[in-house]
């Protein structure tokens, strides 16, 4: 009930905010309006009087229906138009010329609990709507708008027309697999989270809608798979791998895995010990085995452990875990390490210099040594300056603070909102590319 009460008086503001009779024709455009997630929008504002200052919005209601939005102000020029591929934001939740800034700055708004991530969650049943509106005058971020000059909608796709969901109960496996639309073989490419546990699709839905049979493998705290992460069997991964490389829409007969935070770590222990694995992208991870111990056949990996002690609080209640993690360079942590150098196949690190998380951009340079210092090239590092730990496709706005799921309070992430975003942007295409490069 509270839901729906907070719902309505979000609506009546906005609502409130277009009583005022306007008499000029302005036009807004949203191009595409319906298009895959990791797409670019272009906005574009026509009809205004020559310098006229306008707010421009965007509004998310999410699955659960939680409101995010967003403001950006500009000056309309000598011909009425504002385009935001080249038009220069003048305040707002963002500044400067940030064609999709309306997009990344997305934020929970003043009715709903602070640092909640927007995130979609039920990729296949509908489309996630962003309303975009243009409103009269500079209005600051969360306050009451102008008058509405005009409004669209657009659609934004987290699953292309024709790809397959297929959930998974394959032995020990679950989750879910997307296939592309098509007769062809695809890339076979394994898709993992980190410690928030469960089934995370958006990312598997938009590979498999880029051309790669994609699946999203949970490995906590879905279904009957381990309610928390108190150890790691690599035959569960295994069992994924041989799964997906001997699908009949899988190319060849090796596979490549990706993953975020923990999922990071568990990708290199897979490259490491499965010979099917070619492929390993780590984004935001650690070199170390962590959070529980890890066992494959007559082998376990030590797990490198946290220190709640280390954690620091801020004044606004957003912990900063940055130091909780133990060191994995101190040689007392060394069994810890994942052997690398041990894979055959080749490995992509992307971090961000600026993960606040933890010390991604170090280990990943670790790792990247260890790989030299055994006379390796097989391996590719993206470091992004001025990105935070949770480096999503281009579709995710950006979350410098994020609640999270399993301890239910605001965690510190880093980073900034252009030099993020645009990292999330470049790193989006080059992992396509790293792909299809080693597994054609």
């Amino acid at each position: 009930m509270l839901r729906v009460v907070r719902r309505c008086a979000a609506v009546g503001l906005w609502r409130a905010a277009a009583v005022r009779p306007v008499h000029r024709a302005v036009c807004l455009s949203v191009d595409p309006q319906s298009g895959l997630a990791d797409e670019k929008l272009h906005v574009r504002v026509q009809g205004l009087s020559p310098r006229d200052a306008v707010t421009l919005r965007a509004v998310v209601v999410d699955e659960q229906g939680c409101l995010f939005d967003s403001c950006a102000h500009y000056a309309a020029d000598s011909s009425g138009s504002v385009d935001l591929h080249r038009d220069a934001s003048l305040g707002g939740d963002y500044t400067g010329v940030l064609p999709m800034g309306l997009l990344w700055s997305l934020s929970p708004s003043v009715m709903e609990k602070p640092y909640q991530r927007l995130e979609k969650k039920s990729v296949y049943k509908s489309p996630m709507v962003v309303e975009v509106l243009v409103h009269e005058g500079h209005t600051r971020p969360k306050a009451l708008p102008g008058a509405v000059l005009a409004k669209t909608k657009c659609e934004r796709l987290f699953i292309a027309p024709g790809v397959r969901r297929i959930r998974l109960r394959e032995g020990a496996v679950r989750g879910s697999l997307f296939l592309p639309p098509g007769q062809g073989t695809f890339p076979g490419v394994i898709d993992m989270f980190g410690d928030d546990g469960g089934l995370v699709e958006y990312r598997s839905s938009l590979l498999a809608s880029r051309g790669f049979a994609a699946m999203a493998l949970p490995y906590f705290a879905f279904e009957d798979l381990p309610p928390a992460m108190t150890e790691f069997h690599l035959e569960y991964f295994e069992e994924a791998v041989n799964f997906l490389s001997r699908h009949p829409k899988t190319k060849g007969t090796s596979v490549g895995v990706i993953g975020t935070g923990k999922g990071a770590d568990l990708a290199l222990s897979m490259a490491t010990y499965l010979p099917k694995v070619l492929a390993a992208v780590s984004i935001s991870g650690c070199c170390a085995n962590t959070a529980a111990p890890l066992s494959y056949r007559d082998v376990t990996i030590p797990a490198l452990m946290y220190n709640m002690s280390r954690v620091k609080i801020s004044e606004t209640a957003v912990f900063d875990v940055s130091e909780a993690l133990d060191d994995p360079l101190d040689p007392a942590n060394s069994q810890c390490l994942v052997p690398i150098e041990k894979a055959e196949g080749s490995f992509m690190f992307i971090v961000g210099e600026d993960d606040l998380n933890w010390k991604s951009s170090i280990y990943a340079k670790a790792a990247v040594s260890r790989l030299q210092e055994n006379g390796k090239k097989n391996y590719n590092l993206q470091s992004y300056p001025g990105a935070g730990h949770r480096i999503d496709p281009p579709c995710n706005p950006f979350s410098p603070v994020a609640v999270d799921r399993v301890l239910g309070v605001p965690i510190l992430g880093g980073g900034e909102l252009k030099a993020h975003c645009q990292a999330q942007e470049d790193s989006w295409q080059k992992i396509q590319e790293f792909f299809r490069t080693h597994l054609e």
